[in-house]
């Protein structure tokens, strides 16, 4: 049949089909490189599509240019949302999103292709759960592509994945606590994916995980479009105490400043620190906590050996909204 492109205007993604953006993890290449607008550029969370903003990518001039990510892993992939610049001169009329899977050998999947692309504009494409592990956009004739965001999403989470109930202090509705665990590191507000409290003293969010695990790692992600300084000196809590709704439970990290947009990792205690619930506070007055996305990488104390290294721990083991 015919593949099924949509203009996506305020993406939403519906909360009865929950996917994960797997782009963000990868590893992006493309034909060329100019002014410094690597292809990492399209897979770093920010949708901002203003070119000289730094944040898109651009090859040089030339015959059928071309941009590609490596997953790491192969993936039943269920839609590609792309995000064209500002720029008209940087065109996306007739680019052709294509799966390829790890062995050269076997055929490439073509998604889609979009006739007509205006600038500053997000489309969706499906790919109809097709597996593939690098995902490969492709212009055609002697041009430029320039990408301000590429999302690989997926329905797959991995093998058995991990389940978590956030709340926090307040809401602003309806910026519930769950929106930083829903998988989609999406840093707009208008996405639908941040928490957001209101301003009071000493905002907090914190996630349940359900049992106690040993927690390697903590990301998290912080509003792209606006207000970054609004988290710098929020602290990471980890234990097992609801005192204080969790808050006086032992300190994993403070932090400093996270770039807008960024998402930021933490290591707490050589990844050995061990709890049931992980908080996030603000200290201080009139203080408003936003949340784009927390992750958190744990295992259960069965599986975790004293004296072993830092395990970089796959997405079976990401703590998501049930």
């Amino acid at each position: 049949g015919i593949t099924s492109i949509v203009a996506v205007l305020n993406l939403t993604i519906e909360s009865c089909i929950r996917m994960l953006n797997v782009a963000g993890n990868g590893i992006a290449d493309q034909s060329s490189t100019i002014w410094n607008s690597s292809a990492q550029n399209a897979i770093d969370g920010k949708r901002m599509t203003e070119f000289n903003l730094g944040s898109c990518s651009l090859t040089d001039m030339e015959s059928d240019p071309w941009w590609k990510v490596d997953l790491g892993n192969t993936f039943k992939i269920h839609s590609v949302i792309i995000t064209s610049s500002n720029m008209i001169e940087y065109s996306l009329d007739g680019i052709e999103v294509w799966i390829n899977k790890p062995d050269p050998n076997e055929n490439s999947i073509r998604c889609g292709r979009i006739h007509q692309f205006p600038v500053s504009r997000s489309w969706y494409v499906s790919c109809d759960n097709k597996r593939g592990r690098f995902v490969t956009l492709r212009l055609y004739g002697n041009r430029n592509l320039s990408l301000c965001e590429v999302k690989v999403y997926t329905t797959e989470y991995g093998n058995d994945p991990l389940k978590g109930q956030a709340v926090q202090s307040s809401t602003l509705y309806p910026a519930a606590a769950n929106r930083a665990i829903d998988g989609r590191r999406d840093t707009y507000y208008t996405e639908s994916s941040c928490s957001h409290t209101q301003e009071e003293t000493a905002p907090w969010w914190r996630v349940d995980l359900g049992q106690i695990f040993v927690v390697s790692t903590i990301k998290v992600t912080n509003r792209g479009d606006c207000c970054p300084e609004r988290l710098d000196g929020a602290q990471i809590h980890i234990g097992n105490s609801l005192q204080n709704n969790g808050n006086n439970n032992p300190r994993c990290a403070t932090i400093t400043h996270i770039p807008l947009g960024d998402t930021f990792s933490f290591t707490c205690e050589s990844g050995k620190m061990t709890g049931r619930y992980v908080n996030l506070v603000l200290p201080g007055d009139k203080k408003i906590l936003t949340l784009c996305e927390v992750e958190v990488y744990a295992k259960p104390p069965d599986r975790a050996h004293p004296g072993e290294g830092r395990e970089d721990l796959g997405p079976q083991n990401r703590i998501r909204a049930s």
